[in-house]
């Protein structure tokens, strides 16, 4: 079976709590998102209005993993 393939949005970040992070897709989709290993190893904050990378799965498109804050 082939691995599926992760589909990668913009949006910016509307709300924080803790470790997770909703963010509203540029699509005016809002999903729930959480941090990716490299940021929180690198301590890079991320604040509500910062534009950012959520990387979903196909399958669940309610949740996704922050991968890059611009």
């Amino acid at each position: 079976m082939a691995k599926e393939q992760k589909i990668e949005v913009e949006g910016k970040v509307i709300d924080v709590t803790h470790d997770i992070y909703r963010v509203e897709l540029d699509n005016k989709i809002i999903v729930a998102a959480r941090v990716s290993g490299k940021i929180r190893m690198n301590t890079i904050r991320i604040l509500p209005g910062d534009r950012v990378t959520v990387e979903m799965s196909p399958t669940d498109l309610t949740h996704g993993i922050i991968k890059y804050r611009k």
